[in-house]
């Protein structure tokens, strides 16, 4: 799926073009890792006993995504509906729910092996269990790029419309209201009302955009292995559903060539290199391969 090929960074007289690889990244001393700066990279947060005001990858994404006082995303944003699939995914897979297939030598690419259900047990998210349930009952296994798709309801085949995922948006917007984040009102927009969702929590949204500024500036690591993997999948699909940019804009432009540098390093990685190292999420890593 073509997707820009990273954030860019604002144009700046005399701004030269700085080396870019793990363990050597350019900058000065206060870009290298120190144990104070290294967050809390226990994942234990990722199981099913997380408070009932956590937002899942979905939600933070879609709040990412959704202006404080007109309450809803961008028009022309094309990307969020198919990056939204994608953090189904992934917030499945963290939730051990799903996995790939074991890889074969004829199917040892991410793009070839198939989704596989490891437990059926319900997450409490309505929208998480229903494509669990599509997950489980399909007869033929998917890869992730068809699932992304047929949960998008992109196909040419009626009969697999019964796949997507319907209102999505409109429905984790509900989920934040719920939540305290967001509130309901209608709009008239001349030629019909539309309900919309304004920010009503707004230390909620700093809160989460202050996550993401920290995971590639004062939390950050040249490691992409003891990086929280919440963390770095909301950086990688915020960018995938082109939203991330609003959470980086109030930085100044010191922290911004950083945070795009740093995010940019995520973004070419290989994918399928790193899989293969131990503690990976075989998901989560066939999921950022397809947003490339």
């Amino acid at each position: 799926m073509a997707q820009p090929d990273g954030l860019r960074s604002r144009p700046r007289a005399g701004a030269a073009g700085a080396q870019q690889s793990w363990g050597g990244e350019a900058g000065s001393d206060d870009d290298k890792p120190t144990r104070k700066n290294v967050p809390d990279f226990d994942d234990a947060d990722d199981d099913d006993s997380d408070k009932s005001t956590r937002l899942t990858l979905m939600e933070e994404v879609l709040l990412l995504g959704i202006k404080d006082r007109e309450g809803y995303t961008s028009f022309w944003n094309d990307c969020i509906s198919s990056g939204l699939r994608g953090c189904i995914l992934i917030e499945l897979a963290l939730r051990g729910r799903i996995d790939l297939e074991p890889a074969t030598l004829r199917r040892r690419e991410l793009s070839l092996r198939k989704i596989v259900c490891k437990s059926d047990t319900p997450t409490g998210d309505a929208i998480l269990d229903e494509a669990l349930k599509h997950i489980k009952e399909t007869d033929t296994s998917m890869t992730v790029s068809s699932w992304i798709e047929l949960l998008s309801g992109e196909t040419w085949n009626p009969l697999n419309l019964k796949y997507q995922i319907r209102n999505t948006r409109e429905r984790l917007a509900k989920n934040l209201v719920e939540k305290g984040v967001l509130t309901t009102e209608k709009q008239n927009f001349v030629l019909f009302d539309m309900t919309t969702h304004p920010v009503s929590n707004p230390s909620s949204k700093q809160g989460l955009i202050k996550k993401v500024q920290e995971s590639v500036l004062n939390k950050w690591v040249n490691d992409p292995h003891r990086m929280n993997k919440r963390w770095m999948s909301l950086l990688l699909m915020a960018n995938a559903s082109d939203v991330l940019e609003n959470a980086f804009a109030p930085l100044s432009d010191k922290d911004y060539e950083l945070a795009t540098r740093r995010v940019n390093l995520l973004l070419g990685l290989d994918c399928e290199a790193e899989v293969l190292k131990e503690g990976t999420n075989s998901v989560m890593w066939a999921v950022f391969n397809f947003f490339k």
